[in-house]
């Protein structure tokens, strides 16, 4: 079959291609080469600044420009010339390299230092720094600020809708109201500390060797302070620097990461499944779009399938980031490679975040509140206002209040004039009698809007 969106294998470029297009940069096989590439003529540049290394000759202004346009401006012809070398090399990093010997190989300021690409690496010192920058370019340039494109949706509901008395159900059943507003500024301030520990995790890096001991560096270029060296360099990428490592930079930071991310996944699958009950309640309307169909067979049906879709993709992102997270800290000994071909799979990950933050946006701006319908409910159940009256009562030292709450109340259906009755029955002061008999379960919301509008 001819490779398109329609025989794509994985949905990520079938179906959902158009909505991760600004991932396939970062995550593809190619913006992985391409900050390999990066890497490697950092590398060189670096060594070419280390007067103790002196073989590798000084680089011109021009010269460094050359250098930084190969990594700069490689594109998918050079791509292709990379996975061309590496069929016959069978090693991806090895390929990289080969490739840019043959770019610089006739390059008469960099003759000498042909042999000086990729020097005393091992190829765990590239592909770990190339990660590292694909991950903070993913979270820093497409998964925060789809995170706060969230958020502000949420706080400008949260604000909206402040005011708008809703009907509380603890363990599915009646409970003290709240509104509508104040329910979505929980989630919001869910949402914000775990954005604030998704943007602080440090995506680290390493350049030791193939050991984590410099021993290549050591036994060249004996007079070298190379762990100095090692993290001006990763720090010089815009990475913290891991100090100790085995052949591979631990990865504890992309664990972190993968967890910081499943919390935030975990709040949003929440959110999924809350507003579609309320819509499955009539709390919520859904937008009308022309030519669209609910049902094969239902013409009435309006499907909640944006928030539907969303915990979907949620879910899968989750059950990779979790496999990631506990998977990529193990490496037996000082190396197996059970974590490359995991590594790959990263992209997965952030493309079903992607695309679920992408339908939670849309669902959220197809609803419409049926206030009609939360008036009803909170009209309808009387006996949530059982709570105020029996904490007025134990300010006022009346015997028992719960327990005779309780006998009015539990499993019983109240109304409007039966919890009047009993009010007037209270020995209670005045203004504290006709604040409860004033009272409605409409109105007894707290403080929830002046904490909706705080968020």
């Amino acid at each position: 079959m001819t490779p398109s969106t329609l025989t794509a294998l994985s949905p990520l470029d079938g179906r959902y291609a158009a909505k991760v297009e600004t991932l396939r940069p970062i995550f593809s096989e190619f913006g992985l080469i391409k900050r390999r590439v990066l890497v490697e003529v950092r590398w060189l540049l670096a060594l070419a600044e280390e007067k103790a290394v002196a073989e590798v000759g000084s680089i011109s202004d021009g010269t460094r420009q050359y250098l930084m346009t190969l990594a700069d401006g490689f594109s998918s012809q050079d791509g292709e010339r990379v996975k061309t070398i590496e069929a016959t090399t069978n090693h991806d990093v090895k390929a990289v390299e080969y490739w840019l010997k043959e770019k610089i190989g006739a390059h008469a300021e960099l003759g000498t230092a042909k042999e000086f690409v990729h020097f005393a690496c091992t190829s765990e010192d590239i592909n770990n720094l190339a990660y590292a920058l694909m991950l903070r370019d993913a979270r820093d340039s497409v998964l925060l600020p789809s995170i706060d494109k969230t958020i502000a949706k949420l706080r400008e509901m949260a604000h909206a809708f402040a005011a708008q008395p809703m009907l509380s159900r603890t363990h599915g059943q009646t409970a003290s109201p709240t509104t509508l507003g104040k329910e979505i500024a929980n989630v919001v301030a869910r949402l914000q500390r775990q954005r604030k520990q998704i943007a602080a995790v440090e995506l680290c890096g390493k350049i030791n060797g193939a050991v984590g001991n410099y021993n290549a560096h050591a036994i060249a270029y004996p007079d070298v302070d190379w762990a100095a060296f090692g993290q001006r360099f990763v720090e010089s990428l815009g990475l913290p620097w891991t100090a100790y490592t085995t052949q591979i930079e631990p990865h504890d930071n992309i664990a972190e990461l993968c967890d910081a991310m499943r919390r935030l996944n975990t709040i949003l699958i929440d959110l999924s499944r809350d507003i579609w009950g309320y819509i499955s309640v009539g709390y919520f309307r859904q937008a009308l779009k022309a030519g669209e169909i609910g049902s094969s067979t239902m013409p009435h049906k309006v499907n909640p399938i944006d928030f539907e879709n969303a915990e979907g993709n949620l879910g899968i992102a989750n059950a990779l980031l979790a496999h990631f997270a506990e998977k990529l800290p193990i490496s037996r000994w000082q190396r197996d490679l059970t974590d490359s071909t995991v590594l790959r799979a990263l992209g997965t990950a952030f493309g079903h975040t992607q695309i679920a933050l992408d339908s939670l946006l849309r669902g959220l701006g197809k609803l419409q509140v049926n206030a009609d319908r939360l008036d009803a409910d909170l009209d309808a159940s009387w006996e949530v206002l059982a709570e105020a009256v029996q904490t007025v009562m134990r300010r006022y030292g009346l015997p028992e209040p719960y327990e005779q709450l309780k006998a009015l109340t539990r499993g019983q259906g109240i109304t409007r004039d039966s919890l009047r009755g009993f009010i007037e029955t209270l020995q209670l002061p005045g203004d504290a009698k006709q604040r409860l008999l004033a009272l409605t379960p409409a109105g007894y919301t707290g403080l929830a809007e002046s904490l909706a509008r705080k968020i």
